[in-house]
């Protein structure tokens, strides 16, 4: 079975960790679920942020506002469903003494944030919002 696959179980039955190496020092785990948190609270912020273009906005044309408020609410569930697996990947590399894995996706999302707030930053300034 995939790697993948094996932690999106993992997702949903999250007592299986406890079988895999050895248990961490608490402090490490909670700071872990803190990240795991901060991730989620993010998350929210982008579907909010969505959810207030497209209900604050009403004068920009359906198509522009449909897609920032797209873009900013898909890229909230992409950053919820990140945020467990990156929960469960570090939870089990510190329970195996591992490295904790490295990812990308800050990097996206810091990208896809930037570039979905120059396009309302020129829309505000052209549209006169």
């Amino acid at each position: 079975m995939s790697d993948f696959v094996q932690s999106l179980r993992l997702w949903f039955a999250p007592g299986r960790i406890r079988e895999e190496g050895e248990t961490p020092d608490y402090r490490f785990s909670l700071a872990n679920e803190r990240t795991f948190l901060a991730w989620i609270r993010t998350a929210l912020a982008l579907i909010g942020g969505g959810f207030a273009v497209d209900q604050f906005l009403p004068d920009l044309r359906w198509g522009v506002r449909a897609g920032l408020a797209i873009a900013l609410i898909g890229t909230g569930a992409l950053c919820a469903v990140r945020a467990v697996n990156h929960w469960v990947r570090c939870e089990l590399a510190m329970r195996r003494g591992e490295d904790l894995p490295v990812s990308r996706f800050p990097s996206l999302l810091a990208v896809v944030v930037a570039v979905v707030s120059v396009a309302m930053l020129v829309i505000v300034v052209r549209e006169g919002v």
